[in-house]
């Protein structure tokens, strides 16, 4: 199954993914509690010890929170998988009540600090990354290799935390692990400190960057460790590193060469790689992949495929894309998921148009509409959880709805306008965004009033008709249907392809030959 590329891969099995993970009855997201509006996280520090003997862990959790007045209990979530051992403010010890994957905590006084202390058994991954939890493995050596991906499920599978998208660690994350000797964890932001005492290794990872709850990451394993410096688009120099399997040490070098160009191409459309200060990575994990903030997960099984000549792996290509549109650029309701899929995967495209050339690029999106189902709108409303906003449209339709707009804008007025973007302070880091932002965004920025195309694209089901009528030996009335709006459209014709303004009133056209309408695929149409 890993052969195929993402784009596929994704549509392919997304529908028994949901499947699976419906029968766990995890999701998060949704409306947030009114009880977690009144505080907002500041920091966590994480201390973790792996149990991979018994697939377990002893942990604790230190938060760091403002809040909106005075407040009596903070609520936070975590599965009851877990038994709370005790719960701490400022060194003194909270009353507490935990069940129904809730942990309330009783305040004595104003605080904005609470310290967690728990363990137990975390969910198993039934499906990783679509249905997650914590996979417990071994490698080809008999080695144990550790995951963790929770992107549909919320952090609450492996942390107390305030778990819904609209909330992000605005001062980064602190992460301790303890591990048998001789693993090594992989972890987001820079390794600070590494020993090893009496059996154990211990390492200590952390970001200062803002980090949403599923970018939290950490993967146990025998890796070898392939780094080099990355000069960024911007003149900086940025670690650049690939944690792989030792089995898998002679595919680092190559790897490394794929994540390269990757970056190079992100960089060429969305501007500088947005983590400078930590690093490039990607860790080979025991599951497909996932856009965990600066350690992507990595498990395509070097399934590279050659454009222009040259290596080039979709999965990797795709969760790097994340590092923008996901960490960087993340939404506050899962109801605008396709924000985060649909422009990393238009991303995808680009690594085509930047390797391959225009021909390239116009396959690869008639083969992505090809997989389209276009059953409900990708964007639902307001207030969704991750379980309802998932579907594969929000992948592929999403990334076709910016294919278009590049054609309707044009190139000169497109790629600056989505660059622009990606790197508005308004929108990024601690900052969100929602659909509404980005359309008002496009008619600041064109000068464009296209509300009637991201009505039709992203809040309906509906398609633009195209009707075809003959008229005579060789003339033909061409009109769309169905729709309140015109669109620049290619029709090619027996003298070749003309570029004419389509709407709802017919316009004619001659032609030798039977003519058709946007022979290069730029939008999504009812034929």
């Amino acid at each position: 199954m890993r052969k195929f590329l993402i784009v596929f891969h994704i549509l392919l099995i997304s529908c028994s993914s949901l499947l699976a993970q419906e029968d766990e009855g995890w999701s998060w997201g949704g409306k947030m509690d009114p009880l977690q509006s009144k505080f907002r996280v500041k920091h966590y520090s994480l201390e973790i010890e792996l149990l991979p003997r018994i697939r377990g862990i002893n942990a604790s959790m230190e938060m760091l929170f403002e809040t909106e007045g005075n407040m009596d209990t903070l609520r936070l979530d975590l599965v009851d998988n877990f038994e709370v051992i005790k719960v701490e403010s400022l060194g003194e010890e909270l009353d507490f009540s935990h069940h129904d994957d809730l942990l309330e905590i009783f305040l004595n006084a104003p605080s904005n600090q609470v310290k967690v202390f728990y363990r137990g058994r975390p969910p198993v991954a039934k499906n990783p990354p679509w249905s997650g939890g914590f996979t417990w493995s071994k490698d080809g050596h008999g080695n144990n290799w550790v995951g963790l991906s929770c992107q549909m499920e919320g952090a609450k599978v492996f942390m107390p935390c305030l778990d819904h998208p609209s909330s992000k660690a605005s001062n980064g994350v602190d992460l301790y692990f303890k591990v048998p000797f001789p693993y090594f964890v992989a972890s987001n932001g820079i390794l600070l400190n590494q020993e090893t005492s009496l059996g154990y290794n211990y390492f200590h990872w952390a970001t200062a960057y803002p980090i949403n709850n599923y970018g939290i990451n950490f993967t146990m394993g025998r890796f070898v460790e392939r780094s080099q410096d990355y000069a960024s688009v911007y003149g900086r120099s940025i670690p650049m590193k690939v944690y792989l399997l030792e089995e898998n040490r002679n595919m680092a070098e190559k790897l490394m060469g794929v994540l390269e160009r990757s970056t190079q191409t992100q960089e060429k459309y969305f501007g500088e790689y947005p983590f400078p200060d930590d690093k490039i990575a990607v860790v080979e994990t025991p599951y497909l992949g996932m856009e965990h903030q600066t350690i992507n997960a990595y498990g395509n099984d070097f399934n590279f495929t050659e454009v222009a000549g040259n290596d080039f792996d979709a999965l990797l290509h795709h969760e790097l894309g994340h590092e923008w549109w996901g960490n960087k650029m993340s939404v506050s309701d899962w109801g605008d998921f396709w924000i985060q899929e649909g422009f990393c995967s238009y991303g995808d495209l680009l690594y085509y148009l930047d390797r391959g050339g225009e021909k390239a690029y116009l396959e690869r999106a008639k083969a992505m509409a090809s997989g389209i189902k276009n059953e409900r709108p990708i964007v639902m409303g307001k207030n969704i959880n991750s379980y309802d906003a998932y579907q594969g449209d929000i992948y592929s339709k999403g990334a076709l709805v910016l294919h278009s707009l590049r054609f309707v804008l044009g190139d000169e007025l497109f790629f600056p306008l989505i660059k622009a973007f990606i790197e508005s302070d308004e929108f990024t880091y601690e900052n969100q965004v929602d659909s509404k932002d980005f359309i008002d965004f496009v008619t600041n920025y064109s000068g464009k009033n296209l509300d009637s195309f991201f009505d039709m694209y992203l809040y309906s089901t509906k398609l633009p008709k195209v009707k075809i009528n003959k008229k005579g030996k060789n003339k033909y009335d061409v009109s769309l249907s169905d729709i309140q709006l015109s669109l620049p459209m290619e029709i090619k014709t027996s003298d070749g392809i003309e570029k004419v303004e389509l709407s709802n009133s017919p316009i004619r056209l001659k032609s030798d030959d039977p003519i058709e309408v946007d022979p290069n695929g730029w939008y999504l149409l009812d034929k």
